[in-house]
């Protein structure tokens, strides 16, 4: 099997690693990984801004960047989200591209079939699911599932698990108040419940949240799903090694 990555702009800028690692965990698994280097933003904080006319020459470029692949697969649920749930309002064309685009976990889980991938992480884990790939993309309990067949990760509830980080992309800046607060009471919860990682699906969530848990010098990392299911006995992940 041949996919696309679509590594998203916030992970090729900030986070290559969950990139990598996203490569490492689909060609362990038999995938071949293409990139197709003509793919930039989606559009996504033009179009929720309110900026149709910014967003149309970013979803076109991204529809041709993609064009000819049966999958294109992301770490990032709210990047696959814009493209399933938006693209359709630009035209027949890029209305194509939402069925073919995968969020990592969906992919893994309901393309490839499987929910071991081989993974071995042996740390007590929390997982906070991201508003767009719990309610645009119904990711359910796939993530989960993926986390729980980790030889050696003890997979703990995060209280409040389905309630907003507060990020929100725009809304973080037009609204930074209350953005820090919901923010603030997600971490109290993550911290509360013992774990050395909180684990997601979106590196915008994880920066939102990592940066406040780096500000109170809390003992917890914040890690993507992808980092976590790409680490073997062979490959571990390595704290000195990760954001």
């Amino acid at each position: 099997m041949r996919v696309a990555l679509f590594v998203t702009c916030l992970n090729d800028a900030l986070y290559p690693a969950t990139g990598v690692a996203t490569v490492r965990l689909l060609e362990r698994l038999g995938v071949t990984v293409d990139f197709p280097s003509a793919q930039t933003c989606c559009g996504q904080p033009q179009f929720n801004t309110g900026y149709r006319r910014e967003t149309e020459p970013l979803v076109r470029r991204t529809v041709r960047a993609f064009e000819g692949y049966e999958y294109v697969v992301t770490p990032s649920g709210s990047c696959a989200a814009m493209v399933r749930h938006h693209y359709g309002r630009f035209g027949t064309e890029a209305a194509e591209l939402g069925p073919r685009t995968y969020e990592l976990s969906e992919f893994l889980v309901d393309v490839l079939g499987v929910t071991d991938v081989g993974a071995s992480f042996p740390h007590r884990v929390t997982y906070h699911p991201s508003c767009h790939g719990l309610r645009l993309l119904g990711l359910g309990e796939r993530p989960r599932r993926l986390l729980e067949a980790v030889r050696g990760l003890e997979l703990v509830e995060l209280p409040g698990a389905e309630e907003c980080c507060g990020f929100g992309g725009t809304f973080a800046v037009k609204n930074p108040d209350v953005s820090a607060a919901m923010g603030a009471d997600k971490v109290r919860h993550a911290v509360s419940t013992g774990a050395g990682v909180l684990c997601g699906g979106d590196n915008s969530c994880l920066m939102h949240l990592g940066g406040m848990l780096s500000r109170q010098e809390e003992p917890l990392r914040a890690l993507h799903l992808a980092e976590i299911l790409a680490s073997t006995e062979e490959e571990p992940w390595r704290e000195e090694s990760g954001r």
